[in-house]
């Protein structure tokens, strides 16, 4: 979306996950796994906190990071936005430590079931199970709102001439700030859901997030809401059969390898549209 608007890329967002993880864990030792509340409004309660403050960060970083660069050359706004991620990584780390954090186990359990009459069995827990239910409703409810809200059209038109809608009487400059908060807030809805899956997290986590979702945006089709979510799935399966079939060690490999291929052979993405300057 980022990219859709204003075309750069905010390398500053892994670090936006990170901090949601972050925050989750600390609603959660603030409520207590053992509370007596219902998990689900246990989860609840932590991706809306999680969502409060990544939105506040997201808005802060467009303001200091981007804002007073914008009509810069493309290099110096890329430079700031990895100034801003090393700034948040640090800033996290001093403030929690930069050793590896357990995080409390809610979601136990798995779902197992065999494919074919072979027998090649597959088990899915129910934490990542209910990532991807929840990824599939957000990228919905965000595609729905993109097309058909006066906000989502305002983006649209955006995207496809910024100096143009500002003429029109669009506040551009609300517009990539609203943008701004809505990527950070999907951000801390995936950083709270990771963190419950993995069960630990650190102050790092977010530098190599942020590339693989700059990889699977590449692959899907940089700047399309719907090519980063294909994207992403591409990216995971040839992750998971990289580690299956090859080795767990070489999965990072594979999906780099991936960026490199769609770089060379199809730079666009394969929802992607190129790009035509206009005059």
């Amino acid at each position: 979306m980022v990219y859709g608007i204003i075309g750069m890329i905010n390398f500053a967002h892994g670090e936006i996950y990170m901090i949601g993880a972050y925050v989750g864990l600390v609603t959660l030792s603030a409520i207590g796994a053992n509370s007596g509340l219902p998990l689900p409004v246990i989860i609840l309660i932590m991706l809306l906190v999680a969502i409060m403050v990544t939105a506040v960060y997201g808005f802060a970083i467009e303001k200091v990071a981007y804002a007073p660069l914008r009509g810069s050359p493309r290099l110096v706004p890329l430079i700031s936005a990895i100034g801003m991620s090393i700034f948040l990584q640090n800033w996290v780390a001093t403030g929690q430590g930069a050793r590896d954090m357990a995080v409390p186990s809610l979601i136990r359990g798995s779902l197992s079931f065999t494919i074919g009459t072979s027998d090649f069995s597959v088990t899915a827990s129910y934490s990542r199970i209910m990532i991807i239910v929840v990824t599939i409703l957000l990228m919905i409810a965000l595609s729905l709102f993109i097309k058909h809200s006066r906000t989502g059209q305002a983006s649209r038109a955006c995207s496809q001439d910024l100096q143009m809608a500002n003429l029109l009487g669009i506040d551009t400059n609300r517009i990539i700030s609203f943008t701004f908060v809505i990527g950070a807030m999907l951000a801390a809805v995936g950083g709270v859901l990771i963190a419950l899956a993995i069960g630990k997290l650190n102050p790092f986590i977010g530098f190599i997030a942020g590339i693989k979702a700059f990889t699977a945006a590449v692959l899907g089709g940089i700047g399309s809401i719907p090519g980063a979510m294909l994207g992403g799935v591409l990216l995971g399966l040839a992750e998971t059969f990289a580690a299956a079939f090859i080795s767990s060690q070489y999965k990072d490999i594979v999906a780099f390898l991936l960026l490199v291929f769609i770089l060379l052979f199809r730079p666009t993405g394969l929802l992607g549209k190129p790009e035509v300057e206009k005059v």
